[in-house]
């Protein structure tokens, strides 16, 4: 009879371990692998620049320059750029020749159409269920519930920057229903 000795047929601690890392490495990182889409998918990009603003593009994304978009543009204009969370948003042109503090959502507070600028009458017309808002985006014929979304318009190196309009709508005086 042949005697059990265990030391030869015993693998070396040292090589289990090793072998128990290489596989608990290759599963964590398969794993890690799969679910980084599904993480990404869920937390959304952040917007840009600190404190939540994002510079306006124009319809080519390229950024909205305020010396060139003045040059080309006349009292009283809206024109569409692309805003907060990519919606677009209206760039208003007062009546001095300088941008407004303010931009304008042109997503219509009734079923979401964009609505576009009438200059003949003045006003915001969607043409989805006929909605109007006056030169402010201030709901002045259902169906539609609620005034226009707002953002801040401010110039940073000659560049228009959104930013969240949080304070009191001055249209209405009260809490902005989009905050």
């Amino acid at each position: 009879m042949a005697q059990f000795s265990g030391a030869s047929d015993v693998p070396d601690m040292g090589r289990r371990q090793f072998m128990n890392l290489l596989t608990f490495g290759t599963i964590t990182g398969v794993a890690a692998g799969a679910l980084y889409p599904v993480v990404k998918y869920f937390i959304p990009p952040s917007s840009g620049g600190a404190g939540g603003g994002v510079t306006a593009k124009d319809a080519l994304g390229n950024d909205v320059v305020v010396s060139e978009f003045l040059a080309s543009h006349n009292p009283g204009d809206r024109t569409l750029a692309q805003g907060l969370k990519g919606d677009p948003t209206y760039i208003v042109v007062q009546e001095d020749k300088t941008l407004a503090n303010y931009g304008i959502n042109a997503v219509c507070t009734h079923l979401g159409c964009v609505v576009p600028w009438n200059a003949a009458e003045e006003k915001f017309i969607c043409p989805c269920h006929g909605s109007q808002y006056n030169s402010e985006g201030k709901v002045v014929r259902g169906p539609a519930p609620l005034s226009l979304a707002l953002a801040h318009a401010t110039v940073t190196d000659d560049k228009v920057v959104f930013t969240p309009w949080t304070e009191t709508d001055f249209r209405t005086e009260e809490d902005p229903w989009w905050a």
